[in-house]
């Protein structure tokens, strides 16, 4: 299983979890897991998702998915589990 983190962050609205998780739908990425929170109107969410089956590069993702999130008005970040991980390790 090829394993990446979709961050996701910007000002709350409507249609911000359909549009992300439609945009990984379309690059043939399975979401295994998903945490998203709202704190003071700023929303925040992490997905783990496998990419095994999508017929892309991560690059491709990155910008398709980085695409998806000027238009939602968020911030959308694609990264390997593993990079995020080691960048995130304490």
């Amino acid at each position: 299983m090829k394993r990446i983190v979709v961050t996701v962050v910007g000002a709350d609205r409507v249609g911000i979890i359909a549009g992300v998780t439609t945009g990984l739908a379309q690059q043939q990425i399975n979401v295994l897991t998903v945490s998203q929170t709202i704190v003071d109107g700023i929303f925040n969410m992490v997905l783990m998702c496998d990419m095994d089956g999508a017929p892309h590069t991560l690059a491709e993702i990155q910008q398709a998915m980085g695409r998806v999130g000027e238009t939602l008005g968020v911030e959308v970040r694609v990264q390997l589990a593993d990079v995020f991980y080691a960048m995130h390790r304490i």
